[in-house]
């Protein structure tokens, strides 16, 4: 069983009440606590040694990592990230000076989005490093934006480009909160997301929850520099030390995951607008649009040699 599958069967069993505005199944939760004019935004995640992050890591940058991966879901509602909590797991034998630059890393961050980091809790794990990440933020009533907003005719949007990220950047990346609360206010934004398992993943996310389909285009998809180095390399010292095999470029911004940029859909006569307006607003972050939402279910790319079905799959734990 996969994580999908796994919460397909858990998510329905869960306890509720009349503050939950959206639950299980979207960035964050959104909950209404009586604010006259906010919702309140809830996250939890965690990074595993060995799963998000290897030893041999900065840890700074594993601290980085471990905030910035709930204040990229936070942007992805288009919130305000507020507060924090940690949950610490360190094996018995561990370096002080190590888990001091954790927490460097962590602070840093919260600092320059004003999260003020409020306490958590530490522990024993017997095999390896484990952080665990809660955080609090706001909302505008509104505004907030989930991923079931996707309507047939919208054009498919993401930030910045993708695939290669386990080369560095799944450990320096920028939470795109600016980006994402400039775009609920200025654009009409009708779905959001954030890219954490893969394009070819969380597209398919979205989908579902708008109950609608999409087509791709290849050529428009925005393949980062790292991943056409690594296919370049083809199995040297660059493509060795991220530990995977590299896959050819376009196959790596649909797949590899972790590249923590938006995805978004917008109406289709915003489009040009939208791409005149975010050049003057952030000249140095690239916006793509890569395809169109449809009325007929299903993900489907189309390349040189036509349209076809998208059969490949990115990041899903347990598979």
């Amino acid at each position: 069983m996969n994580e999908v599958e796994l919460l397909a069967r858990l998510i329905p069993t869960l306890a509720t009440n009349d503050s939950v505005v959206a639950g299980a199944g979207d960035d964050c939760a959104v909950l209404d606590l009586g604010l006259p004019n906010e919702f309140i935004l809830f996250k939890t995640d965690a990074i595993v040694e060995g799963v998000h992050f290897t030893q041999e890591a900065d840890a700074e940058k594993i601290g980085h990592k471990a905030l910035a991966r709930c204040l990229s879901d936070v942007a992805a509602m288009a919130g305000t990230p507020t507060h924090a909590l940690i949950t610490l797991a360190l094996p018995q034998e561990f370096d002080v000076s190590f888990v001091e630059g954790i927490y460097r890393g962590l602070n840093a961050l919260a600092a320059r989005h004003e999260v003020a980091v409020v306490g958590g809790e530490t522990t024993a794990n017997l095999n390896c490093v484990l952080i665990s990440v809660a955080v609090l933020g706001t909302v505008a009533k509104g505004k907030c934006l989930l991923r079931s907003g996707a309507q047939a005719g919208d054009a498919v949007f993401v930030t910045g480009t993708l695939g290669g990220s386990l080369q560095e950047k799944h450990l320096e990346f920028e939470p795109r909160l600016i980006e994402a609360r400039w775009l609920a206010e200025h654009c009409g934004v009708h779905a959001m997301m954030d890219l954490s398992d893969g394009l070819a993943t969380d597209l398919r996310h979205l989908l579902k929850a708008s109950q609608v389909g999409a087509e791709l285009l290849a050529s428009a998809i925005p393949i980062s520099r790292a991943a056409r180095l690594a296919w370049k390399l083809n199995g040297q010292q660059l493509s060795r030390s991220a530990g995977r095999t590299p896959k050819p470029p376009l196959l790596a911004a649909l797949t590899d995951g972790e590249d923590f940029e938006l995805l978004f859909t917008v109406e289709s006569r915003e489009a040009v607008p939208l791409l005149d307006a975010w050049k003057k607003r952030f000249p140095e972050l690239g916006l793509n649009c890569i395809g169109k939402i449809t009325s007929t279910p299903g993900l489907f790319i189309k390349d040189k040699d036509g349209l076809r079905p998208l059969t490949e799959q990115g990041y899903v734990h347990f598979s």
